[in-house]
């Protein structure tokens, strides 16, 4: 019996063009494609490859079990969320076991990717191999116009779901931010930028790359949830050689 192998195609910020050469490759190649959606979306990794698929390719959408209704932080959430990617790590495995399989992730796999919960329980298993993509944050900081560091600032990258105090206690030490899974975390994130004194500096990116980006300051937008695709971005003020000498 031949053996295939698990390949998971990093597809960078969200604009196709941005993706690298090896995973559009892969992609446009692939016989299985697996991809992380909510139920009844179409799922953002899957719209990335809009048009890219092969004739007759097969689709695996691997569909999330949880709702906003369970907390995040619940052991409830962890187990449901658990026995979900042992479910999928085993139906990709057995595949795995004659055919190749690309799976889709957002930004980078290896940074805050959903994949990266099925990458511990597949490898050892079956073949793995994990392409890069350009990250989601820089594809929002280059959305800005301005480069997120200078000199020797020190970048700090947050997730919105942090308890508050952490946050503040992390936003006034660094010189640049990044909030990450902002959403319904984004009132909480707007307190404690206020709190730290930096929300007259954050920018809110929404679908950073994408046809319908849109890049606004935080503190000029009315308050409320955004869409999970929305990062929150502090800009450095640094040592700048060709201003500052």
């Amino acid at each position: 019996m031949s053996m295939g192998r698990i390949l998971c195609a990093g597809l960078g910020p969200g604009d196709p063009e941005l993706m690298s050469v090896k995973a559009d490759r892969a992609i446009r190649g692939a016989r299985h494609i697996a991809f992380f959606r909510k139920a009844g979306h179409a799922g953002q990794a899957r719209r990335i490859v809009e048009g890219m698929l092969a004739p007759g390719s097969i689709e695996h959408a691997m569909e999330y079990p949880v709702t906003t209704e369970i907390a995040f932080d619940s052991l409830e959430y962890t187990e449901t969320l658990a026995r979900f990617y042992d479910l999928w790590a085993d139906h990709l495995a057995q595949l795995a076991e004659t055919e190749e399989v690309v799976v889709l992730c957002e930004g980078d796999p290896f940074f805050y990717g959903s994949f990266m919960h099925l990458y511990t329980r597949l490898k050892g298993r079956v073949p793995v191999e994990v392409i890069p993509g350009i990250t989601g944050m820089s594809g929002c900081w280059t959305a800005t116009g301005v480069p997120i560091t200078w000199g020797d600032d020190i970048l700090c990258v947050l997730p919105g779901t942090l308890p508050e105090a952490r946050l503040v206690a992390q936003m006034r030490e660094a010189e640049a931010l990044v909030v990450m899974k902002t959403g319904r975390n984004l009132p909480k994130v707007r307190r404690a930028l206020a709190e730290a004194g930096r929300l007259a500096d954050a920018w809110l990116v929404e679908r950073g790359t994408m046809a319908d980006e849109r890049v606004a300051r935080l503190a000029d937008l009315p308050e409320g949830d955004y869409p999970y695709f929305a990062i929150v971005l502090v800009h450095g003020q640094g040592r700048r050689p060709e201003i500052d000498a």
